[in-house]
């Protein structure tokens, strides 16, 4: 499981340095996204990667890889929402660049910790798993998150929205280490 941890940690590097650029590009405007949105944007996403899988091809040119990497950096964002609050002026809106990163690495290292306490249990069975299941479990886990949004954040007996944020990061974590660091097919159909 070392191996996992040492995956695990290059995928994030590469989720992070892409999340890093963009908060360049483009500040925190996505502070002002309330969490449904963000939860919208990330099914959005599983989506696409569902539709690519089930046609066998892409029109735009861009993968399933960079939408599995949107997905891990949308949940952080939601995270940190969920954590802070909606942005509700400008002044709430930008963060300081190492401000975002900090909250970056703090969630991202509180799934990590979730991944390996529940890798050690199922010992590593996200392994033997096609890519589109992967995708299926994240696609399902945005409708359990959108049900609670629904009952405004009321759970009877289920896990709340950050447990089902931080098992959407590590699904799509597992399918990355697949597809960017193992080399896995994308065409799987089942």
């Amino acid at each position: 499981m070392s191996n996992t941890s040492q995956q695990y940690d290059e995928i994030i590097r590469q989720c992070l340095d892409l999340f890093s650029k963009k908060a360049m590009d483009y500040g925190t405007a996505w502070r002002i996204l309330r969490t449904p949105s963000l939860t919208d944007q990330i099914y959005i996403k599983a989506n696409r990667i569902r539709s690519i899988q089930e046609k066998g091809e892409a029109k735009i040119a861009e993968g399933i890889i960079p939408e599995f990497i949107g997905i891990v950096n949308y949940s952080v964002m939601a995270l940190i929402q969920l954590e802070m609050g909606v942005a509700e002026n400008a002044e709430q809106l930008e963060m300081k660049p190492e401000t975002v990163v900090e909250l970056y690495t703090k969630f991202i290292k509180q799934a990590k910790s979730l991944m390996m306490d529940k890798n050690h249990d199922y010992d590593e069975a996200w392994r033997q798993m096609r890519i589109s299941s992967l995708d299926d479990i994240i696609l399902m886990k945005i409708f359990r998150i959108k049900s609670i949004e629904d009952h405004k954040g009321e759970t009877i007996v289920s896990e709340g929205l950050d447990a089902n944020y931080y098992d959407i990061i590590n699904y799509a974590m597992f399918a990355l280490i697949r597809l960017v660091l193992e080399k896995e097919g994308t065409g799987d159909r089942g």
